[in-house]
């Protein structure tokens, strides 16, 4: 069966809940508007919304309550009565539990709704993963500063202390004793963003520190199968916090066949049951081998999956489309290359009157280079500002090897050219 599958030979749309950022996500449009019709699903709990940079890509749009999953349920069987649905699916981590329960309702492939939910909440995947044997890091749900402090001495300095259900190193940060461990614990459980509004007695995870270098592997699931296609390797800044400043992608990546590491990250699928979609599963690989940092049931974020693809893999954005359409994804590789992205941040807070690209500024390698900040933002370094509020611009090479690219991100820096806003 090819990519295209039925929903394209037959009309079929596939229904795409929520776009977020161009800078992120055009590429996903870009790809899959090729094969499948895309319907978009846009708006959020009180907040009417609209397409705009996605209208090239779509076929048609629905604004309402993408966090409602009856709004939808209700939404796609109108739809239903105009086009057929071929599928249902999202990468945005606060919707990806409500699209599974509009997947199912549809009887459209899907993992199961309380697979997402054990990923969404990582204390319930620490706990499947201890169940099912999986290595990762000691972990445990607190509800206090004292019992935080008392298990934190109990697992030893350093720990990771981060909130129960945020996504994107959101709240995340390492303490070294008990004095980092307070302002830690209070920051994971005062973060919160707007459209994760769920909230646990016991919200705050302390963890084990694990060595060793960080990676994320992008798995493709169907059929009962699980394909790890990618590895990522992260770079992490602004410490105690695990601000991502850049991934790197190697297509020619021992690690893909690594039976070690594939055996623990099709383990870690199978603890959670998450079976049929794209996942973005975080590791650590350090003295004792791989150990699972969290499990995403969705595709990656900071153009990851992009980045897999330009590196030779295979275009992980489309698979997850035939995937959530019931067709078999192309997994084919081409030709191992190296790619990485950069974002570039202010040596301090500013507020910026403009950020853009000198084109004329930019290596051999180069293949998107885009401003994030927009005109009058106040540019916050981490810990004050998250990643939507802290990166200036970003840059996506694509060379022969690792010291190339190093080298390109580093020429790269000249071509972002900021003003400062000076009231």
């Amino acid at each position: 069966m090819t990519q295209t599958g039925d929903a394209a030979r037959h009309d079929a749309v596939l229904i795409v809940v929520s776009s977020l950022g161009e800078s992120s996500r055009r590429t996903f449009f870009e790809s899959v508007s090729k094969h499948y019709p895309i319907w978009l699903f846009v708006g959020g709990a009180g907040r009417p919304a609209e397409p705009s940079w996605e209208l090239p890509f779509i076929v048609g749009h629905t604004s309402l309550d993408t966090l409602d999953a009856g709004a939808m349920i209700a939404a796609a069987a109108e739809l239903s009565r105009q086009r057929p649905i071929a599928g249902i699916v999202s990468y945005d981590e606060a919707r990806i539990h409500a699209t599974a329960t509009v997947a199912t309702a549809l009887g459209l492939p899907t993992s199961p709704p309380e697979a997402i939910a054990r990923c969404r909440d990582k204390h319930l995947t620490r706990e499947a993963l201890a169940r099912a044997q999986v290595p990762q890091a000691r972990s445990v749900a607190v509800t206090s500063l004292a019992e935080a402090v008392r298990e934190a001495n109990q697992i030893g300095y350093p720990v990771v202390v981060k909130p129960r259900h945020l996504a994107a190193s959101f709240g995340v940060a390492r303490a070294d004793d008990d004095a980092q461990l307070a302002a830690a614990y209070q920051a994971a459980r005062t973060t919160t963003l707007p459209e994760a509004p769920e909230y646990y007695e016991a919200g705050v995870l302390v963890e084990e520190y694990l060595d060793g270098a960080e990676y994320s592997v992008e798995s493709v699931c169907f059929d009962g199968r699980v394909e790890p296609v990618a590895v990522t390797r992260k770079r992490t800044g602004y410490s105690p916090n695990f601000e991502e400043v850049e991934h790197l992608v190697d297509g020619a990546s021992p690690l893909l066949r690594d039976d070690g590491l594939r055996e623990v990250v099709i383990g870690a699928h199978r603890a959670v049951g998450f079976d049929t979609g794209v996942s973005h599963v975080e590791v650590k690989i350090g003295r004792r081998g791989p150990r699972i940092v969290e499990i995403n049931a969705r595709l990656a974020g900071d153009l990851i999956p992009y980045l897999g693809h330009v590196a030779g893999g295979p275009d992980l954005e489309l698979a997850a489309a035939a995937v959530a359409c019931g067709d078999a994804p192309d997994l084919g590789r081409g030709t191992p290359r190296v790619a990485a992205i950069r974002y570039y941040y202010p040596e301090s807070d500013v507020t910026v009157a403009a950020v853009r690209i000198d084109e004329t500024l930019l290596p051999p390698g180069v293949v998107r280079a885009a401003p994030l900040a927009d005109p009058g933002q106040r540019v916050l370094l981490p810990p004050r500002g998250s990643a939507w509020e802290s990166r200036l611009a970003q840059v996506v090479v694509v060379r022969d090897t690792e010291a190339m690219c190093t080298a390109a991100l580093d020429a790269a820096a000249k071509a972002v050219v900021v003003t400062p806003d000076h009231p």
